[in-house]
């Protein structure tokens, strides 16, 4: 076996986003309710949409600027970084003294999670953003249009013996490797970019893809055990696709679709138990699960809400400043989560009531002028603009960056709570 696998002292951690394999986001041990103020920053060169990963002492995150960086979380300074040839979204998973993630270049890679020395790299079919000609019936109609909202890449999980590495790519493949060497074991191919982080959940993969299907597949031999059909929009494309990732519990995966969808699905069939509906919301963010409720988010609605997992039928909402495209972390009896606006706010999962707020640096800067009521109106930014254009869509979208929101999803660790922001930092805020 590598020695970079490993478990090289007591304090080695399995660390993949959404706080394990199955991302129930949950972190144990974590009781806190609000906010004791920030221990430090790190600001790298670009917007961070990455999620951090927390081991040994030291936080990982990538950046739009092509880089993953190793931060030492006592200090919040620079350990190392490792320079990729495009921006890296995908957030980083460390199972012992390797940390693997994905870049836009085209590649999936492992370093040593020490040194930022390279193990292996796995080139992929090319990653990218989804699009379409007139995407959303935007104009010039003759126009091919990026997704201003396709924020994440997939990112990588291990087996359960520590093995073998999953992650999807913008070439619609779910790929299996070995983790050690990084050769290629499996391939799934879907019809559609597989932007989403995998769950694995008892010896099955579940992951979504561009295409509108939801798959399970098994771990080891990579072939389909079920697929199931979300809505679609064929000309405009703006109510479909799967972009958030799933949450699998007590033998149900849980999983959010563009089609404005929470939907619990039975994990060995793949039949429908339930559904919650967004009214018309995109559903981007990785459902948590915790004592029999799980919590989701919206994107237009700007809501978060808790619904009983075995019926769906909601237990209480509570509606952020904007978007919500950063998946909640929960630490005992809150949940933490961000908005569009650059708010992190923390909720308490019996009242539903907010517990306490932080802002980020751009939103402290630019809500006064861009905010309507301390919230996000984009009727009220794009007054007097042509709504219909595309480059309207992205003025707008530049504005919007200039607040630091947060789409990045929160880790606990240790009483601390670590998130990245479009301002292109690291936080790292006490909890009390």
């Amino acid at each position: 076996m590598n020695i970079a696998f490993g478990q090289s002292n007591s304090n080695s951690v399995t660390s993949v986003f959404h706080a394990g394999a199955a991302h129930t986001g949950v972190y144990t041990g974590e009781n806190y309710s609000s906010f004791a103020g920030l221990k430090w920053k790190f600001k790298s060169q670009g917007k961070i949409f990455s999620s951090p990963a927390i081991s040994n002492g030291i936080a990982y995150i990538g950046s739009a600027d092509h880089n993953l960086y190793a931060i030492d979380i006592k200090t919040g300074k620079q350990l190392w970084k490792f320079t990729t040839g495009g921006a890296v979204h995908s957030s980083p998973a460390i199972n012992g003294n390797i940390v693997c993630f994905g870049s836009f270049d085209g590649h999936y890679y492992a370093l040593n999670a020490k040194t930022g020395t390279l193990i292996w790299k796995f080139k992929t079919g090319g990653e990218k953003l989804v699009g379409a000609k007139s995407l959303w019936a935007m104009k010039p109609h003759d126009q091919y249009m990026n997704d201003l909202y396709d924020f994440f890449l997939s990112s990588p999980i291990f087996s359960s013996n520590n093995l073998t590495v999953y992650f999807g790519s913008s070439d619609g493949n779910m790929y299996a490797l070995n983790a050690v060497s990084g050769k290629l074991k499996w391939t799934f191919k879907t019809k559609g970019l597989i932007h989403t982080t995998p769950a694995l959940y008892n010896g099955k993969l579940y992951f979504g893809s561009w295409d509108t299907f939801f798959y399970a597949v098994d771990a080891t031999s990579g072939k389909q055990l079920w697929k199931f059909k979300t809505g679609d929009q064929p000309v405009v494309h703006l109510l479909e696709g799967v972009q958030g990732s799933a949450t699998c519990s007590n033998g149900m995966v849980y999983f959010g679709a563009r089609d404005s969808y929470l939907y619990a699905l039975n994990a060995n069939t793949g039949k429908m138990t339930w559904k919650y509906s967004a009214q018309g919301s995109w559903i981007l963010t990785t459902p948590a699960i915790q004592s029999g409720v799980v919590y989701t988010s919206t994107s237009d609605t700007y809501i978060f809400a808790a619904l009983d997992a075995k019926t769906g039928k909601q237990k209480f909402s509570y509606k952020a400043n904007g978007y919500l495209y950063s998946s909640a972390a929960i630490g005992g009896s809150t949940a933490y989560f961000g908005d569009f606006t650059g708010k992190l706010s923390a909720v308490n999962l019996k009242s539903g009531k907010l517990t306490g707020h932080f802002t980020t640096d751009g939103r402290n800067r630019n809500a006064a002028k861009l905010l309507k009521k301390d919230t996000l109106d984009y009727n009220y930014i794009s007054t007097g603009k042509d709504n219909e254009l595309y480059a309207t869509s992205v003025k707008i979208m530049d504005q919007l960056y200039t607040l630091g929101p947060i789409v990045s999803s929160p880790v606990i660790s240790n009483g601390v709570i670590y998130f990245g922001s479009a301002d292109g930092c690291l936080y790292a805020l006490g909890l009390k």
